[in-house]
């Protein structure tokens, strides 16, 4: 669409991750591994969790659902990122490319809230003890999920809205997928409010999300510096080392890509980050909370007993 001598852009062209017709089939073999093995992990661990009895607590509730958002992640990128690897079709139209911003926004947000949530549940468990079955109630934790969701959504609205408010005009390559600043950086319109709206709200809901789980494990760290045995201490350390790893790695590559500004950006860098989270994460999110705990484990193997005789 033509406005003035500049044309609207109503589709993009993924470029992908390489042109190399060898190396994009090498590339699909890889990330079809990789996607396969995270929704498999990721569901083994809802369907444990599910099965379980000793298993619905608090924690895996929260739990279950952190590998529900990223069964559902993984699944808004990868897909296209393969179909791309083995087409030679390359476009994606506006809607598309919105659709991939919107679901991608949704989860991110999302699992902002859920870290924070399951923080809290740490936080309690450790520094409250006796407290903890009245404290974690099953309407607490049903009521922390269903706000994280809702959240999630509103949050993810308004980002995508803000975003497609935009026209564009530049060259209409996109490098891997579609993210909101490499949308910006396309933009043919004034940016400077836009930047400032989905600053403010990401940087809300990251920022609170953030200062929510270190002020809870702020709490715990005290608390485990009261408790006298060292393998009291180790044990409450253990609890939280699994939650902290994912914190750690969720946010970080989160911060990297959206709290730069746009002329700093390197699409180099910003593929890699995007790739590790949106594909990588939800890989490893299975994987830190399954082998480092012992009720995963023993909950697997309870199941492939039950199982084993049945063939």
């Amino acid at each position: 669409m033509d406005v003035g001598n500049r044309t609207i852009l109503t589709e993009f062209i993924l470029l992908g991750l390489s042109s190399d017709p060898q190396w994009q089939m090498t590339l699909f073999g890889i990330f079809l591994t990789l996607y396969l093995t995270t929704l498999s992990g990721n569901m083994t661990i809802i369907i444990l969790i599910h099965i379980d009895s000793l298993l619905h607590t608090p924690i895996y509730f929260f739990i279950g659902n952190l590998s529900y958002l990223d069964f559902w992640y993984t699944s808004v990128y990868t897909p296209k990122i393969l179909a791309n690897c083995v087409s030679d079709d390359k476009h994606i139209s506006l809607a598309g490319c919105g659709a991939q911003l919107f679901f991608s926004c949704v989860v991110a947000y999302m699992e902002c809230y859920l870290l924070a949530a399951m923080a809290y549940d740490h936080h309690i468990a450790i520094c409250n003890p006796l407290l903890y079955s009245s404290s974690m109630s099953d309407s607490l934790c049903t009521g922390l999920v269903t706000g994280s969701y809702i959240g999630g959504f509103l949050n993810a609205i308004a980002h995508t809205a803000n975003t497609f408010r935009l026209s564009f005009c530049s060259k209409n390559i996109i490098d891997h997928f579609s993210d909101a600043p490499l949308l910006v950086k396309m933009s043919c319109t004034d940016t400077h409010v836009y930047e400032k709206v989905p600053l403010g709200m990401a940087g809300f809901t990251v920022l609170s999300s953030i200062l929510a789980i270190l002020i809870s494990y702020f709490n715990i760290l005290l608390a485990i510096l009261r408790i006298h045995t060292a393998s009291g201490r180790g044990k409450a350390f253990s609890t939280c080392a699994s939650q902290l790893i994912s914190v750690m790695l969720f946010f970080g590559s989160l911060l990297f890509m959206y709290s730069r500004p746009s002329s700093t950006y390197s699409l180099g860098k910003d593929k890699v980050a995007a790739l590790f989270y949106t594909v990588v994460n939800p890989l490893l999110n299975p994987l830190i909370y399954s082998v480092r705990n012992k009720d995963v484990k023993e909950a697997f193997w309870k199941t492939t007993q039950i199982i084993r005789p049945q063939r």
